[in-house]
């Protein structure tokens, strides 16, 4: 029997296009909330604008922007911030996890404890560690003064008060990454433990020849999330220390946003480009990096 090709492509090319119609509403969203917004910022960038018109003015926001004197300071908190805060993410989520895939008795309460601050309120976490921090009626140097020592003002001294952040940031999401080590620990086939003990490794060899360096993928996803997290990180900052004392605890987010408070809505927007420039700049030769020891693993 005979096939006639010609009577059969329009059918195939029908057919080949089906699995992409079902991308359609998801591209519909991807544009209109993304793509469009993203492109709009770019131009408003290059404006002076107010709600009701704007001024074409080239690059002359980014210019005055990169002129901000706070700016080198809010750079350096900025890195600062993200390296802690992704850096603790990891190793606390590495053994939370571990422990949490342990043989515990009530890992699964515990495991509903450690994952409920990821579901707080940022601005609630913020509120109640402000009070918790507070130098004379906080619960922290209270405890402290019981233990003999002298509690600091956390949030108001300039050594401390972007630290104090960047800890109670790591402890709202290190949920997050004990729930992604969880899951990669636990896909980890059970044959190589098996083997390693046939060998005679104790629980030390299982994880540093097993989990460590089967949990990259888990690892890899922890540190490109909270790294993203760390650079964009506004409203922890902004609710418990404002960018201070002074702009000592300032990142690139709290002066985008002081710009768009003095009504300085170019300028801002041109901040907020910036912004996604740097993070771009930095998470994809990052994520490049990792994803090239992904796969030598």
């Amino acid at each position: 029997m005979i096939v006639n090709h010609r009577h059969a492509r329009p059918g195939a090319r029908r057919r080949s296009a089906y699995p992409y119609a079902l991308y359609a509403p998801a591209a519909v969203v991807y544009l209109v909330i993304f793509l469009v917004p993203t492109v709009m910022a770019f131009y408003f960038a290059l404006t002076r604008w107010t709600l009701f018109d704007s001024t074409f003015v080239g690059l002359q926001n980014f210019s005055d922007f990169l002129a901000e004197q706070n700016l080198r300071i809010g750079f350096q908190n900025t890195i600062f911030y993200a390296v802690v805060t992704s850096g603790m993410k990891v190793v606390l989520g590495l053994l939370l996890g571990v422990l949490l895939t342990s043989r515990l008795r009530l890992r699964g309460f515990l495991r509903s404890v450690v994952f409920f601050p990821v579901l707080v309120s940022t601005v609630a976490v913020g509120i109640t560690f402000s009070a918790l921090l507070r130098p004379d009626t906080g619960l922290v140097n209270r405890v402290l003064t019981l233990a003999g020592v002298d509690g600091p003002d956390w949030l108001g001294d300039a050594n401390t008060a972007l630290l104090s952040v960047a800890l109670v940031d790591v402890w709202k999401g290190v949920g997050l990454a004990t729930v992604i080590y969880i899951a990669g620990i636990m896909s980890i086939p059970t044959e190589y433990y098996q083997a390693v003990m046939v060998d005679g490794g104790g629980a030390w060899h299982r994880f540093r020849h097993v989990t460590l360096p089967l949990s990259w993928p888990a690892t890899y996803s922890v540190i490109i999330l909270s790294f993203i997290g760390g650079l964009r990180s506004f409203d922890l900052i902004w609710t418990m220390t404002r960018g201070g004392p002074g702009f000592t605890s300032d990142t690139i987010a709290s002066i985008i946003y002081k710009q768009y408070q003095a009504g300085f809505f170019g300028l801002s927007t041109a901040g907020n480009v910036l912004l996604f420039l740097v993070v771009t700049a930095i998470v994809v030769p990052l994520n490049y990096v990792l994803g090239k020891r992904q796969v030598a693993v």
